[in-house]
């Protein structure tokens, strides 16, 4: 068996890349175990290919509207196949890319999925590897219906795999991930219905915002059908069939986007004694479990379920355990965006949470709806939404939230003035850029 390692990081997604190359910068000795490709849900199956594709269909938007701009564009088709191929290489690239900065930093990679023999001991493959500390990095997974035919049809990894696409689909779910390949698959020209339970999308979110983007999915094309719980999944050569509130809706495909679940399946926790409750893996505040060497973070420990979260909690748990370092992560205030058609972005308490926190009577509300610059000449498409929640009682900007062009872009800045604690009086006396959509946030009266 080889010498022991500093640190041993189970699964090399973002919070495992990010906890393995801060530590091997701090002088520790790091290995690396993943069975799959290096990048995880983010790099390979998730994020940037998603947004790869949300670019991808706003396209159809921008060249319908190129006409009101003087542009004459007379044939604009989509080639599915090729920017599904452009897609799979530009996650090739950053693949090959993690994998050398991990040589660069030192840390070396050991292809094969982890599992504990016991506390100090995880086996890959044929090789027994023992650390000092371990951190559990293993992401999460896509859930599948628990229903008759469960186990047919795509979840959200198998959609970057296609070479095709569809001429229609169902999808299944409220989510943000069921919306956002409602919009991005009607963007390319597949006709899309969403079928989910309830009677709103997004569970969660604002909902005001929540009627902006349903409005836009609804322009987009997309079939909504709430109240619809699905009962069965069968498939043939006509394609899929969901039995969901006594119908039977048809499609080509069907896509099940019901939420994902940690992967806590293969890791043999029990021979480590780290708790779980079957569902996530508990830690404290500096990301350890109840074995007091082995710490986990990102999807697995189920609390907030986002890229920069999870690398922001494997960088600290990195400078805690070798660099003397003694922060930990803030998960009270985290931004976090939906990339439909428009966009939905937010940080802070919803008007709903607020009003719960503090009462209706605690708390302001400050709004803008209006057609931005942008769609004035095409005089189409829906209008923005721009939100500002305010505690009455000391003026503190509690929300900022946004549906419209470039609302992650924005709220991703009004997340440092929230976090500063900033009023509605310091956005007042911010001098406004103009023409903007932006400068509504502190015009507003």
């Amino acid at each position: 068996m080889a010498a022991p390692f500093d640190l041993l990081v189970i699964g090399a997604g973002s919070g495992g890349l990010a906890a393995a190359k801060r530590a091997a910068r701090h002088g520790a000795t790091v290995a690396i175990v993943e069975g799959d490709r290096v990048g995880g849900t983010c790099v390979i199956r998730g994020c940037v290919p998603k947004k790869l594709l949300v670019y991808g269909a706003e396209y159809r938007e921008l060249l319908e509207e190129a006409g009101s701009f003087g542009w004459s564009v007379p044939d604009h088709r989509c080639d599915p196949s090729t920017l599904l191929a452009n897609v799979r290489r530009e996650v090739d690239r950053l693949n090959a890319l993690h994998i050398s900065l991990l040589e660069k930093a030192g840390v070396t990679l050991i292809q094969g999925w982890g599992r504990f023999e016991d506390a100090h001991t995880v086996v890959a493959g044929d090789q027994r590897l023992q650390a000092r500390h371990i951190l559990i990095a293993v992401g999460g997974r896509p859930q599948r219906l628990p229903i008759p035919g469960g186990d047919l049809g795509w979840v959200s990894d198998d959609l970057f795999l296609q070479e095709q696409l569809p001429a229609s689909v169902l999808i299944v779910g409220a989510g943000y991930i069921a919306c956002e390949f409602a919009g991005i698959l009607a963007g390319l020209g597949v006709a899309v219905t969403q079928v989910y339970r309830g009677q709103r999308l997004l569970r969660g979110f604002d909902a005001e915002l929540v009627d902006v983007v349903q409005e836009g999915l609804q322009a987009q094309g997309v079939q909504l059908r709430p109240g619809l719980t699905p009962e069965a999944i069968s498939a043939g050569s006509a394609g899929f069939s969901l039995s969901a509130g006594g119908e039977d809706l048809r499609a080509d495909a069907l896509l099940q986007a019901t939420g994902r679940s940690p992967r806590l399946e293969g890791l043999a926790l029990e021979a480590a004694g780290v708790h779980h409750d079957g569902r996530r893996i508990p830690v404290d505040a500096g990301q350890t479990t109840n074995v007091p060497h082995i710490h986990a973070v990102g999807d697995v420990t189920d609390r907030i379920n986002l890229t920069p979260v999870a690398v922001d909690e494997g960088r600290a748990l990195a400078d805690a355990l070798f660099a003397g370092g003694t922060r930990t992560v803030n998960h009270d205030l985290v931004a976090s965006a939906v990339f439909t058609q428009p966009e939905l972005a937010t940080v802070g308490l919803s008007e709903e949470a607020a009003v719960a926190r503090h009462g209706a009577d605690g708390i302001q509300v400050f709004r803008a709806r209006f057609r931005s610059l942008r769609q004035a000449l095409p005089a189409r498409g829906p209008r923005c939404l721009l939100k500002l929640v305010v505690d009455r009682s000391n003026d503190r900007v509690l929300g900022v939230h946004m549906v419209g062009s470039h609302a992650a872009e924005i709220i991703q800045m009004a997340a440092i003035a929230v976090g500063m604690g900033a009023t509605k009086a310091d956005f007042d006396r911010t001098m406004a850029l103009h023409p903007s959509i932006a400068e509504e946030f502190v015009t507003m009266v």
